[in-house]
């Protein structure tokens, strides 16, 4: 994403989009929304389903889709195999897998230095 003209600075995903995580069986869906419709093309070249995939290694999914929501400036993200059998079967204490989304908006993007004024809250890094 990053060009030698172009300034960049490295934010977490959260300053560009928010997230809601929904489940079905064993199943997450995470749906991903930018802020401002400026920023939709950042997170479209740089949220893929396999950097997503990466991001969640730790859990082991089966497999990740993206499915494009370029209306609403989102994403939806169903990742399989990732609520340790889903909630009548997983023994963790986030059966439903609501803290996913959060998760995935810790991500690391690059965003061009212009669109700075469109990121939410202050920048941790």
């Amino acid at each position: 994403m990053s060009s030698t003209n172009t300034p960049m600075m490295t934010v977490p995903l959260y300053r560009a989009a928010h997230g809601r995580t929904g489940d079905k069986g064993n199943r997450s869906n995470i749906s991903v929304i930018a802020w401002h419709p400026e920023l939709y093309p950042v997170l479209l070249a740089q949220v893929t389903d396999a950097a997503v995939a990466r991001h969640f290694a730790h859990r082991r999914p089966g497999r990740v889709q993206r499915f494009e929501l370029p209306l609403l400036h989102a994403m939806n993200f169903v990742l399989d195999d990732v609520l340790d059998g889903g909630v009548n079967d997983a023994l963790n204490l986030d059966t439903h897998g609501k803290a996913l989304s959060f998760w995935l908006l810790d991500l690391p993007i690059e965003v061009p230095a212009a669109l700075a004024v469109l990121l939410a809250g202050p920048d941790p890094y």
